[in-house]
């Protein structure tokens, strides 16, 4: 094994052990869930994204492309502090290691998440190297070529066709999903309620969306900056009061926007499975899977939009309803996948309202 750097921005470098050859870059960011590595590294929202595991053993459960939640893994690096590495288990390290994903071991993940919280979601780079200098020169020209990437990411990892996908209601609702980097369990929970769901491009008309004639719509969850999305905002606007939609997380964001609200980038981004929620409507707390890094600007919205939920760790907006309008979403993921169960009780409240 060689020395592996993680070198962010404004040069901060953290020195482990490299458990691959691959170098990449991209935004560094942590997560707190203490299980769940197969769901986070194949959910599309972590494009372009190094991913920090908090929890201190990585990969001692295995791998099974089962819970995959997409067909490819889409982060750009992993680190931890351990990972499991022996003759009886090493298959998520052989995973990484087959689709090129850098991985780096013994770092103190410690400091780095306390200097992530300090400074924010920053640009880094995974490099092998044989001295800290090295490594600074090789990360700084991995950075500079990716931040020079379309920064329209949904575009980057949304379905290019259309996909009908099977119901398991003959009587129930169809659903056209606009697909903004969508993950497998939000179509599966939707499946378990409907006759038919339709899976469309992000880029899809809202001509192309009604000519197809849904019950409703889902806005799916997806990666980076929502004001860099292009297009879809005009589309969502042209669907609003034609039929109910239902935003997640970058769905979530981009319907505000089609109200006329306003997002702006979270310091460090909220990404774990133990987020608490309050619905203001109920009083009920949910425990919440949540991976994103940017949120609606809540003075920016018109007043006939009520916030119905709020993450109770910093008081940003997590969800959002405007009945007039035929339209709610949460910035949280009722589906889970890694994380508690218990906000799968929306999908419910969205097919009430297709009725």
């Amino acid at each position: 094994m060689k020395a592996g750097f993680l070198v962010l921005e404004s040069g901060d470098t953290f020195k482990g052990l490299s458990k691959t050859s691959h170098e990449r870059a991209g935004e560094v960011v942590f997560n707190t869930s203490h299980s769940g590595y197969e769901e986070m590294a194949t959910d599309p929202s972590y494009y372009s994204q190094i991913l920090v595991a908090t929890a201190p053993m990585q990969g001692n459960y295995g791998a099974s492309p089962e819970v995959w939640e997409s067909n490819k893994l889409w982060i750009h690096g992993f680190i931890c502090l351990q990972m499991q590495n022996t003759d009886r288990e090493n298959s998520w390290l052989k995973t990484l290691d087959q689709n090129q994903i850098p991985v780096v071991t013994e770092l103190d993940t410690r400091r780095l998440v306390l200097k992530l919280r300090d400074s924010g979601t920053v640009w880094g780079a995974v490099v092998v190297a044989e001295s800290e200098v090295e490594a600074q020169e090789r990360a700084q020209d991995l950075i500079e070529k990716q931040k020079k990437m379309d920064m329209d990411w949904v575009n980057q990892v949304s379905r290019q066709a259309a996909e009908v996908l099977q119901g398991e209601v003959p009587s129930g609702p169809s659903v056209a999903v606009l697909d903004f980097g969508s993950k497998n369990n939000i179509l599966r929970e939707l499946q378990k309620r409907c006759s038919e769901v339709k899976v469309f491009p992000a880029r899809t008309s809202s001509s192309e969306i009604k000519d197809y004639n849904p019950d409703g719509i889902l806005l799916s969850n997806g990666p980076g900056d929502p004001n860099a999305v292009e297009g879809v905002v005009e589309t969502v606007k042209d669907l609003l009061g034609w039929k109910f939609i239902f935003g997640i997380c970058m769905g979530h964001q981009i319907l505000a926007r089609a109200l006329s609200g306003r997002t702006y980038k979270l310091r460090f981004g909220h990404r774990g499975s133990n987020h608490p929620i309050c619905d203001t409507r109920s009083g009920k707390i949910y425990m919440s899977s949540q991976n994103h890094g940017y949120a609606i600007e809540q003075e920016s919205l018109p007043k006939e939009v009520v916030v119905t939920h709020t993450n109770l760790n910093d008081g940003t907006v997590s969800g959002i309803q405007y009945l007039e309008k035929k339209c709610m979403a949460v910035q949280f993921h009722p589906e889970s996948h890694p994380g508690p169960h218990e906000a799968e009780e929306l999908f419910d409240e969205f097919i009430s309202r297709l009725r």
